[in-house]
């Protein structure tokens, strides 16, 4: 069995496209670990693997391993070890609060508290909302196109949902008036999609939610890995995103933002740590972020989510743009020139949008699709519904669709290589046989070799099911 020629030759149509975007984009930005990772191919051999999965999770920048390994051998207990490692990971962990303080443009007081991920953050914060007697003073207000870690965590609370708009406009309109009618403590919306990558107006939001009263916090998983945010000059009183999303590894996660509420809420995970005393049957809890970091924290977490800032922080801003843009546009034509491929956005005049682009098959399931990417032409991308079931199904896809997400590590050749597979698909048919194993499409009598260490089985067994609407 043959495989594609993966270059404009595919597309004849793209190759002006192709020539105007490979001086800002046909390289990486930045050096990512894994980046000449060799994929084996269902018919026999290995490409380089092609990852346009960065929206779920980012490799990490070579800088960050680097600096883990550096930092590994002093690895300890932190905050009571009187011990040399003890000191110096201790030294590691608290001034990595002021280097993510400085990436997002904090105020001076602003707390910045380490979690496991955005979706911890935002489930801390809803723990910390103001209350009188024991109940919330107002409501959450969220929009309907929320991941579920910017969705969930407010069904507990009082809250009210907005359905979006099909314009940026008329959406800020109906946030208005929702606003409008008061008795709305917090405004949670996302700085730009997971599902599109469509950037938010967020300074504007935030200018429109204290209009009425209400404070803002912003779920940049997504943005931060793209664009710099400054929150004391936006007025966002809270900020969370995910290191696993921002080039760094091991899972950690960060809310920054005003500390009164912080520190009045409920502690996020009672142990030690977290209190002034603790006695048989009561407690002293302490205030700042060690109230919500009870037990041993994230150590090289944090600190690796702290040096992936610096890196990003050290990027020239218009070279970062102009090399993400490149991708982007380059694929979204391509895609556009499909006959049965369809491009999906939530707004029809937004104008900014990150590396994510979102589109559907005609004819073809989008789980197969990506199984056939994968396996035949070592493309990696995501399917499914993104953890954004509302929004998914107003957009007409109940079942899901296709996100190919790209960073500081992508190259323009990844674009290309992922639409000679969908052309090829389109023109010829699947290569191979698949069948569904788990709820998952994976190839059939998948005969790929895996690395010795690894189990040598398709990975879909524990698969969440996200079938049932």
């Amino acid at each position: 069995m043959s495989t594609a020629t993966f270059n404009s030759t595919v597309l004849p149509s793209l190759a002006v496209e192709e020539a105007a975007h490979e001086a800002a984009a046909g390289r990486p930005l930045a050096a990512v670990t894994g980046a000449e990772l060799q994929a084996p191919l269902i018919q026999g051999g290995h490409v380089r693997y092609a990852n346009l999965d960065y929206g779920a999770s980012a490799p990490a920048l070579t800088i960050v391993s680097a600096y883990l390994n550096e930092i590994l051998p002093y690895y300890a207990s932190v905050h009571r070890g009187a011990g040399y490692a003890s000191q110096i990971s201790t030294s590691v962990y608290e001034n990595s609060r002021d280097i993510v303080r400085e990436f997002v443009g904090g105020r001076p007081d602003d707390s910045v508290i380490f979690t496991r991920n955005t979706t911890d953050s935002l489930n801390l914060l809803a723990g910390c909302l103001p209350q009188l007697d024991g109940k919330p003073t107002g409501e959450v207000l969220y929009l309907d196109i929320e991941h579920h870690a910017n969705l969930l965590p407010w069904q507990g609370v009082p809250h009210r949902s907005v359905v979006a708009a099909s314009t940026l406009t008329a959406t800020l309109a109906k946030l208005r008036e929702e606003l409008s009618q008061g008795g709305v403590s917090l405004l949670a919306v996302t700085g730009a999609s997971n599902v599109t990558g469509e950037i938010l107006p967020i300074a504007e939001l935030a200018a429109l939610a204290h209009e009425y009263g209400a404070r803002i916090v912003v779920d940049a998983a997504q943005l931060a890995p793209h664009r710099r945010i400054n929150i004391a000059a936006a007025d966002v009183d809270y900020i969370v995103f995910s290191g696993h999303k921002l080039y760094a590894p091991f899972g950690a996660g960060v809310v920054v933002g005003r500390p009164d509420w912080l520190d009045a809420g409920t502690p996020h995970l009672a142990g030690g740590g977290a209190v002034r005393e603790a006695r048989l049957d009561s407690v002293s809890w302490a205030s700042g972020p060690a109230r919500h970091e009870g037990g041993s924290p994230n150590v090289l977490g944090a600190a690796t989510l702290a040096r992936a800032t610096q890196v990003l922080a050290g990027l020239d801003q218009d070279a970062w743009h102009a090399h993400e843009a490149g991708i982007r546009s380059y694929l979204v034509q391509g895609l556009e020139a499909i006959d049965g491929v369809t491009v999906h956005r939530i707004f029809s005049d937004s104008e900014d949008t990150i590396g994510v682009v979102n589109f559907s098959v005609e004819g073809f399931d989008a789980g197969l699709v990506a199984a056939y990417l994968a396996a035949e032409h070592g493309v990696g991308l995501r399917d499914g519904r993104f953890c954004a079931h509302p929004l998914l199904k107003r957009l007409g896809l109940p079942s899901g669709s296709l996100r190919a997400s790209f960073g500081v590590g992508s190259r323009l050749e990844d674009a290309t290589r992922l639409l000679a597979g969908i052309e090829e698909l389109k023109r010829t048919g699947l290569g191979w046989d698949y069948v569904v194993d788990e709820g998952r499409w994976v190839p059939a009598n998948d005969h790929r070799s895996y690395p010795e260490w690894a189990p040598n089985t398709p990975g879909t067994a524990g698969a969440a099911p996200c079938t049932i609407d």
